[in-house]
């Protein structure tokens, strides 16, 4: 197993905890007074929250064993983060959503938009309408979302947000955003200092922490004089595809226990909601929130060029010799694009493809261990472990 089996940097250790230490700064911001919201997704901009006052923490569900309580009242057939998501809200086992004064949602999926109709019955919620026309007309819509949200903020939590506590709070986020982005592309060398699941781990469900920001700084000046993990046998691996929620790591990690290394996350819980930063000279910040979040190219957008751009762009700089696509069972707008991503990365960019349709049970972890090792075979057959050749991958 590559992850964790060389020689860690003892920096990484701090993110090791992140549950417990984000369970102390949001029981102590509770404690103070502090508005606790959580957040469904990555389109909601935290800026606003915190220039509100409030804690930003991400409540999305990693936890197969929170599913079968959402089953009594959710399609089997769902998505598992959503059921797991639901399952935390049924048996009241989240402590964050427990503490949540707001939760502010996002109609990115028809599944997610009508679970938070069930949730909403018995919490606080304000849910964001996410256009999703990737244009002009659809940014100024909203625009007009982030300044509802603003209204919202304010009238609950009996504050007043103003344009400099926006700018505060953006430079804060972009600052963030910066490092996590720099140690990201540390991964772009031929022999990168961490494996996929450990920066994965390089995160935190609560936003703009200053200590969790030092550390990234501690982190990257370290790394950026590391050298390698030894891994250069291994086959880079660009993931693509579903987010990868905090317990849900299996298939990350049954790809680099197989000979893979994932030296890119094109998803939302990696690269994806990091690539740009919010305009910090910007006459109207919240117009250059609600333009810096409305890019995010997820694949509810319809058409979703922003997303083969972006693949176009990080095959291009970290070099992967083959794409792999994570779908979670029932998430449809991921599952009916990967046949739009399958053709730009085999009839494109000339790379192997497989896709891998899976929800949080182990129980095909050996199916999928075989079909990861399959590609893998494939793409030393070609000879490197790189970008070369056009031969088409494993379906």
């Amino acid at each position: 197993m590559i992850a964790g089996g060389h020689g860690r940097p003892a920096c990484l250790g701090w993110f090791d905890g992140m549950i417990d230490r984000c369970h102390a700064h949001v029981e102590a911001a509770k404690a103070g007074g502090r508005p606790i919201v959580g957040i469904m997704c990555e389109y909601t901009p935290r800026e606003l929250i915190l220039a509100a006052g409030g804690v930003p923490i991400c409540l999305c569900g990693g936890s197969a064993a929170r599913i079968p309580a959402a089953e009594e009242h959710l399609p089997a057939n769902l998505c598992p983060l959503i059921k797991s998501t639901f399952g935390y809200h049924v048996e009241k086992s989240n402590p964050f959503l427990e503490w949540a004064d707001l939760v502010v949602a996002e109609t990115t999926c028809d599944g997610k938009k009508k679970m938070f109709e069930l949730m909403g019955e018995s919490r606080p919620m304000h849910v964001l309408a996410l256009p999703h026309r990737p244009d002009g007309a659809g940014l100024e819509r909203w625009e007009q979302e982030m300044r509802r949200l603003v209204a919202e903020l304010e009238g609950r939590f009996k504050v007043k947000i103003t344009a400099g506590k926006i700018r505060d709070a953006i430079r804060l986020m972009n600052r963030e955003r910066r490092l996590r982005r720099e140690i990201g592309g540390l991964m772009r060398r031929d022999d990168p200092p961490l494996t996929g699941r450990e920066l994965l781990g390089l995160k935190s469900i609560v936003s703009g922490i200053p200590e969790d920001i030092a550390r990234y700084e501690e982190i990257l000046e370290e790394l950026a004089r590391a050298d390698g993990i030894g891994a250069t046998d291994r086959v880079r691996v660009l993931l693509t595809g579903v987010p990868v929620v905090h317990g849900a790591e299996r298939v990350v990690d049954l790809i680099e226990d197989h000979g893979g290394l994932i030296v890119c996350q094109e998803n939302c819980t990696g690269l994806k909601p990091i690539l740009d930063d919010v305009d910090e000279a910007a006459d109207d910040p919240i117009a250059a929130l609600a333009k810096k979040y409305f890019d995010i190219p997820c694949s509810v957008m319809t058409p979703n060029d922003g997303r083969m751009a972006s693949l176009r762009r990080l095959v291009a700089e970290f070099r992967p010799a083959c794409v792999i696509e994570l779908i979670w069972q029932a998430c449809l707008t991921y599952d009916v694009e990967s046949a739009r991503v399958r053709r730009l990365v085999q009839e494109e960019l000339g790379l192997p493809y497989l896709r891998i349709e899976t929800d949080y049970s182990p129980s095909d972890s050996g199916r999928i261990a075989v079909r990861v090792e399959a590609l893998f075979e494939l793409v030393r057959a070609r000879g490197t472990a790189g970008r070369a050749g056009t031969q088409r991958g494993v379906e």
